[in-house]
């Protein structure tokens, strides 16, 4: 009996190992013998080892650490079955023609389509070849806001968009669209002479949100010059109607503009309305890996970037039978003026992204617009020297922003931990700020992202007298602030804001802050977080009120 109970016991020592063990390939170092290192990892494991020959050895192993310490070992990789599998291969004939499908990864997350509920992307634009049998089974609504109808399209630059987007995937003609689950909504906004007002752009967002859009495509922008207000084309109405959209969990996806029109190229400032708070900004790289030198810059605003030369995609019939009668690809780009068969632009990058943005939608409805943005930013390749933009570096950069889309990446995030969302946005000013009520205390979690959104705003009711104290744990590795305002605050940031209004700021470096102050007029107060170093993340912000005269006490969340 005590035998067989001490086989047992080393049965149940030496059971787990096995389960646990992996298969490694082990890369072998120049000149090292694949006999003798295969020798030494028998030895080493007890198991038996096979020859890749003359490069490699596989064999099964507890970890790769005991491995990797052999001699003449280069490199251990662990073998997992599933890391490779085959992708869909859309049927489109010109799909072939579309180089920037393999770029971004379009398709390499599937190895056959999924199954996915729609999902409505507005394009604002020029209108639509409402015909095109590309695109004619993939609109759900129009609207014209100009004086022409949506379901005509005499520019051509809407029609290329939604196709880049929407047009009809795996039909065996023509292009593949990206964004096989879309649903167009047409808003037209461009006038005959090309151009767009904000009246009709804000009309055409907010019939957009009220359509059901989860994400608005906007390909076009005014520039944006900080040191020349008169060049400068900020516009209240479209801010505002941007954020009536991203109130509503619209992701918004805008070119970050080409600097064509600006006074020197490559300009360093991405246009509006890319340059408004959670807007997706979006520039644009060459084939090659490098970004063109119409491709805005912006350290702040371009978010990510897409290809955007040499695009293929849809046009009016009636624009290519016209330009080209003779042409085969009647209704593609090809076929068109000269500006369409280059197809470049930042114009043509946002469309890509914002078919990555329908697919992450379709595949988790349950996802808030911020969070898909930042999947979205976060899983992009990075651009550097060594993926062949020259003048890019590690990280985050003003270029390429976080780097160039990958779809594949970006629906693979889906299965690991999600980024945070923040219920309070868009709480950017104090018009917009987001009121937090509790007679004694409260505290409240939330997001924060330099380079997207520096402000959160908070409205809390103080009395005369009143002592507050507030503490402020913000994103980890950031310098954050804590401010507040009286009440009658109208902006806290800017050359407008009213420092006389002030009332504590903390001062403390670093992510952990903390006011406090003694109400001197009952009223609306404003307390502004604010990060002020390169960072984002989760912060936590809570509060304690106490009467005038009794004991100050805090308690850090």
């Amino acid at each position: 009996m005590r035998r067989l109970a001490l086989a047992a016991f080393l049965l149940a020592l030496v059971t787990p190992a096995s389960a646990s063990a992996a298969r490694y390939a082990v890369g072998l170092q120049r000149d090292a013998s694949p006999r003798l290192v295969a020798q030494r990892i028998e030895a080493r494991t007890g198991r038996r080892v096979s020859e890749i020959p003359p490069f490699a050895l596989t064999v099964r192993a507890p970890d790769a650490d005991g491995l990797r310490s052999i001699r003449g070992v280069s490199w251990v990789e662990r073998l997992r079955d599933n890391s490779r599998r085959l992708s869909f291969t859309p049927n489109d004939p010109l799909a072939a023609r579309q180089w920037y499908l393999n770029r971004i990864h379009a398709f390499e997350a599937w190895g056959q389509l999924p199954f996915l509920p729609s999902v409505r992307v507005a394009v604002i634009d020029s209108g639509i070849d409402v015909d095109h049998p590309e695109l004619k089974g993939q609109i759900a609504a129009g609207s014209s806001f100009v004086g022409s109808s949506w379901q005509s399209d005499t520019n051509g630059h809407g029609t290329f968009v939604a196709g880049e987007i929407a047009a009809a995937l795996n039909n065996e003609q023509g292009m593949a669209g990206i964004a096989f689950p879309a649903e167009l909504l047409v808003a037209k906004v461009v006038r005959s002479d090309g151009t767009i007002s904000p009246d009709a752009e804000a009309r055409a967002i907010h019939w957009a949100v009220d359509h059901g859009a989860r994400v608005i495509n906007l390909s076009f922008g005014g520039m944006r010059d900080p040191a020349d207000r008169a060049r400068d084309t900020y516009s209240p109405l479209e801010a505002a109607a941007v954020q009536y959209a991203v109130s509503n969990g619209v992701l918004v996806v805008a070119a970050v503009g080409n600097g064509d029109g600006a006074p020197d190229q490559p300009w360093g400032y991405a246009g509006y309305p890319a340059a408004l708070p959670h807007v997706l900004g979006v520039s644009a790289v060459a084939r090659d890996g490098s970004v063109p030198d119409f491709s805005n810059r912006d350290v702040s605003y371009n978010d990510l970037s897409a290809p955007g030369e040499g695009i293929l995609s849809t046009l009016p019939r009636a624009i290519t039978s016209s330009t080209r009668p003779g042409c085969v690809l009647q209704g593609y780009s090809d076929c068109g003026p000269i500006e369409f068969r280059r197809g470049e632009g930042t114009s043509f990058s946002a469309p890509q992204v914002s078919a990555a943005a329908a697919l992450i939608f379709a595949d988790s409805p349950q996802l808030k617009s911020d969070q898909v943005a930042a999947l979205l930013t976060r899983s992009a390749n990075d651009a550097e020297p060594d993926s062949g933009c020259e003048r890019c570096w590690p990280g985050r950069d003003s270029l390429t922003g976080w780097g160039v889309l990958d779809v594949e990446q970006a629906v693979k995030a889906l299965d690991g931990t999600l980024p945070e969302a923040d219920r309070f946005e868009t709480n950017d000013e104090a018009a917009s700020a987001a009121r937090i009520w509790g007679r004694k205390g409260h505290l409240l979690r939330a997001t924060i992202d330099y380079w997207d959104d520096q402000l959160d705003v908070y409205k809390i009711k103080l009395r005369r007298g009143q002592r507050l104290v507030a503490r402020l744990r913000g994103p980890r590795g950031t310098n954050t602030n804590l401010f507040l305002w009286r009440p009658g605050t109208r902006r806290v940031a800017g050359s407008t804001a009213d420092r006389r209004l002030l009332a504590a700021q903390s001062t403390s470096p670093g992510s952990l802050e903390r006011i406090r102050v003694r109400a001197q007029e009952t009223g609306w107060y404003f307390l502004e977080v604010k990060v002020s170093t390169p960072g984002a993340g989760r912060y936590s912000l809570s509060f304690r009120k106490r009467p005038r005269r009794a004991a100050l006490r805090a308690v850090l969340p």
